[in-house]
């Protein structure tokens, strides 16, 4: 009961996005006896609001929000060009979710480095007996991107 009397100030108040129906469905029963516990991630409060948007890089799908920092499979730019991304498959904002041919944004990010190298990959073929052995490798290049604005 302890950790229903830590709840129930933040739900009367209406705090930290709690609502009637997200306490009702965060609390569990434990197996080992009757104690009840929060599950953590089925509650999440929501700390302000912001605009989530999934959009497709080279053939990617990422889920960005402004001011997120990523790595993309390489795109043309300098370190410190601006890039737009006009390929957004879904946006959500504020609980309004708009998905398909009828989303309308452009995502705009910052190039932070142009050229970043990923792990090294080797693919290595062998037959026994035979002495055939092939090592081939790569390094996948990436491009460290800061999501500016969504839309």
């Amino acid at each position: 009961m302890l950790l229903i009397r830590q709840v129930l100030p933040y739900f009367a108040a209406g705090k930290a996005g709690f609502s009637p129906i997200s306490v009702f469905w965060c609390i569990f029963f434990q197996k080992h006896g009757s104690v009840l516990k929060l599950n953590p991630y089925l509650c999440r409060p929501k700390f302000g609001n912001f605009m989530l948007a999934v959009v497709k890089i080279a053939g990617q799908q990422f889920k960005v929000k402004a001011g997120d920092s990523l790595y993309v499979p390489h795109i043309e730019g300098k370190t410190g060009d601006s890039v737009e991304f006009a390929e957004v498959l879904m946006t959500d904002n504020d609980g309004s979710v708009v998905i398909g041919s009828d989303v309308k944004a452009v995502v705009k990010a910052e190039i932070i480095s142009d050229l970043v190298k990923g792990e090294k990959v080797i693919a290595f073929k062998m037959k026994r007996r035979k002495g055939f052995r092939k090592k081939h490798g790569h390094r996948t290049q990436y491009t460290h991107i800061k999501v500016t604005a969504i839309a």
